[in-house]
């Protein structure tokens, strides 16, 4: 009898904690065996609960079983290891749910280990072995064990797919080369795969590359994180100590006019009481010398009161009430006027010095520039509020609607001087400078013929006084501007003017990115409709401009809309 035929059943022979063959068999007062020392560990951990159970039924035991040695099996596992018999596989060598069984197993089949690509079969390490050791075999071509081997076969001729139609870019078998792929550029699969693989290098090599491209992108990034936040800390560590030596001036200053003040105050206070008193004390000799006067008028003794008369009738030299000369109350006024002042410029500084410092912040922009907005909802998000600065009217303009509106008038107005002010085109700046991305919208029209309006956007620093170029919207390298009449569209900038097509409408939209150079013009009605775009580089922060050209018979006028 052939002993190397013979398998005995793991279940039988393993212990059921740790897997492996018995060592020192034991057995339960339930009859399940285990290692003697498997079993021992796993009642240790139970000593607290003063119960003991069995690992495989859980039956409970109290007190603690004495374990007897299971003799049979015992000599069972001795002689396997006398004869080299081996024990059936373990369960973890059997196929599972997600695993590849092996073909050639009957019964409960084993794991396959590899799987071969001519015999379309895979096979458990057992029946592998003919593969390694039958000449013929040894040439098959194993691989990892896998389950789409049925896609190997020619479903038409139950056939081993070993060759690629090229015209069809399918694999087929040789049947089908001399049948339905006749005359077709056909090779073999092995000879597609070198060539695919050819490609799939040179994919990979492209895909590798483009990561190291990447990833030096990536890290350039960080770098340019890492100086973007130690720029801003820096600039935020200054700012702090500048704002707080300019809290500390301004301090000083509010100290320094609070005393000087006060002390004036008890000056001005000490010489008009000094007066005060001595006009009481005036007034008090006066009453004392009526009361002399008063009661020598009454005396009887004509001797008397001629004797009397000449020393009490002098009077001593009188304050007269008009050398007192009391102004008006504005004692101090004059002093809250020049600190009103002070704050006034203070706050124009800031306010274009923080619209400088805004413009700077947002240079700091690697990422790329948004897309334009595709509908009038979209450009909404970017609406922002604007409204004309008086300082900056002409004359001839007369502004309403909270700024918002200016009108061609036949009279001028009576402005007040500004070195701000338009002086001879009929134009008007914002009041608010325009950075990051912004929409605005702006209705023209107007009575009587010739109406035209010019929707505009220009630096700050445009020329105000005089009629030269450099003061009219459009006609120097610090303005543009849409010029609107009803019957045609042009756009002017640096004295080049560039006629406009597009729908006539009363309602112009604006649209400005100024980081990205930005500056889109479009007519607005039902829909939106470009008019003209232009890409340039802004150097400064914009203003919004209106300039109204109107004649004795017409009466134009423009007003930023309130969007919603």
């Amino acid at each position: 009898m052939e002993h190397k035929s013979v398998q005995l059943d793991q279940e039988i022979i393993s212990c059921p904690i740790c897997l492996d063959l018995l060592k020192d068999p034991v057995t339960t007062p339930c009859g399940h065996s285990y290692c003697k020392n498997c079993i021992k560990d796993h009642w240790d951990t139970e000593d607290d609960k003063r119960i003991y159970s069995c690992p495989q039924c859980r039956k409970s035991f109290i007190p603690r079983p004495e374990l007897l040695k299971n003799t049979m099996l015992a000599v069972l596992v001795e002689e396997l290891k006398k004869t080299g018999l081996q024990a059936a596989p373990a369960n973890h060598c059997y196929a599972g749910p997600e695993d590849v069984a092996c073909d050639f197993c009957t019964g409960r089949k084993l794991r396959a280990v590899k799987s071969c690509l001519q015999c379309v079969a895979s096979y458990c390490e057992k029946h592998l072995q003919p593969h390694y050791d039958v000449a013929p075999l040894k040439k098959h071509k194993l691989v990892e064990p896998s389950e789409k081997l049925q896609e190997n076969i020619c479903s038409r001729h139950d056939e081993v797919m070993k060759m690629f139609c090229r015209t069809d870019q399918q694999c087929i078998c040789y049947l089908c080369s001399v049948d339905e792929h006749k005359g077709h550029d056909t090779v073999s699969a092995a000879a597609e795969r070198t060539e695919r693989q050819r490609e799939l290098e040179g994919i990979r090599h492209n895909i590798q590359q483009r990561i190291q491209d990447r990833e030096e992108d990536v890290k350039l990034l960080q770098q340019e994180v890492e100086a973007i936040n130690g720029s801003a800390d820096k600039a935020v560590e200054h700012s702090e100590k500048i704002f707080t030596q300019l809290i500390r001036l301004m301090e000083e200053r509010r100290s320094d006019v609070k005393q000087q003040v006060r002390s004036q105050q008890e000056t001005e206070v000490s010489r008009v009481k000094e007066l005060q008193e001595k006009l009481e004390q005036e007034i008090t000799e006066l009453k004392r010398k009526d009361a002399e006067l008063k009661k020598l008028s009454h005396t009887e003794d004509h001797n008397q009161f001629l004797h009397n008369y000449p020393s009490l009738s002098a009077l001593s030299e009188s304050t007269h009430s008009s050398s007192i000369k009391i102004r008006p109350l504005k004692y101090f006024e004059d002093v809250t006027a020049a600190v009103s002042e002070v704050r006034h410029k203070l706050q124009d500084v800031l306010r274009e010095t923080w619209t400088n410092i805004s413009l700077t912040v947002t240079d700091v922009d690697v990422l790329l520039p948004q897309p334009e907005p595709k509908t009038r909802a979209g450009f909404l998000r970017y609406s922002c509020e604007i409204t004309l600065d008086p300082n900056t009217a002409n004359t001839w303009l007369l502004l309403s609607e909270g700024n918002r509106k200016a009108t061609f008038m036949k009279q001028q107005q009576s402005y007040t001087d500004h070195p701000d002010r338009f002086t001879d085109w009929e134009q008007v700046l914002s009041r608010e400078s325009l950075t990051g991305r912004c929409y605005w919208e702006v209705e023209w029209g107007g009575e009587g013929v010739g109406v035209t309006v010019g929707v505009a956007v220009a630096y700050k620093n445009i020329s105000r006084a005089g009629s030269s170029e450099e003061c009219r919207f459009g006609s120097n390298d610090k303005s543009w501007m849409l010029y609107c009449s009803r019957e045609s569209y042009n756009f002017d900038h640096n004295k080049v003017q560039t006629p406009v097509s597009g729908p006539r409408s009363s309602r112009v939209g604006v649209y400005l990115d100024h980081s990205a150079g930005i500056l889109s013009f479009y007519s607005v009605s039902d829909t939106m409709t470009l008019l003209h775009r232009v890409q340039t580089t802004f150097t400064q922060p914009l203003y919004a401009g209106l300039q109204i050209n109107g004649f004795w018979l017409s009466r134009g006028s423009a007003e930023f809309c309130e969007l919603k």
